[in-house]
């Protein structure tokens, strides 16, 4: 469609000639998905299949076409679930850090949408709940009593002979 629809022509003789002399061209042989039934033909739509379809094409999740505010407030609903299997203390903290600073950016230069409030999230809260989430450690078996020391012996010493 590099060309322009000539004037006195109605729209759909335009379209008709374009599709025929692209027909002609061979511009549709060889499609991906040529000969096979359309999907979901029958099957009713709602308001926004198509961005729906192309999400699932695509393997996103539809969370990718949510504002920014939203995406972080769920994003620290899930945190804990996200810190869970960190083994250390400080990967926790390079995760909150990391997403506080998000959280900042967004607040510095908040997009279109709506503007919803979100805060920054307290590292040392997160720890906490961390700790408080990790398995015990594993008892660890009594050591060995030292062995108990030997009775003096009975034999007095030279220097307590001669007395």
């Amino acid at each position: 469609m590099t060309e322009r629809k000539p004037a006195g022509m109605s729209y759909e003789s335009w379209i008709d000639r374009q599709i025929r002399e692209a027909q002609e061209r061979g511009e549709f042989d060889d499609l991906p998905g040529a000969g096979k039934p359309l999907e979901n033909l029958g099957k009713p739509h709602g308001e926004m299949w198509w961005i729906k379809d192309k999400l699932e094409r695509e393997g996103l999740s539809t969370e990718a076409v949510l504002p920014t505010p939203i995406l972080l407030r769920k994003e620290i609903d899930r945190l804990a679930e996200t810190v869970r299997d960190l083994r250390s203390e400080q990967d926790v903290r390079d995760v909150v850090a990391e997403l506080n600073e998000r959280i900042a950016e967004y607040v510095r230069t908040p997009s279109s949408g709506p503007q919803i409030p979100v805060g920054r999230v307290d590292a040392d809260d997160v720890v906490e709940q961390w700790r408080a989430q990790r398995p015990a450690p594993p008892a660890q078996p009594p050591a060995d009593p030292l062995p108990e020391p030997a009775p003096p012996s009975r034999r007095l010493r030279w220097w307590r002979r001669k007395r």
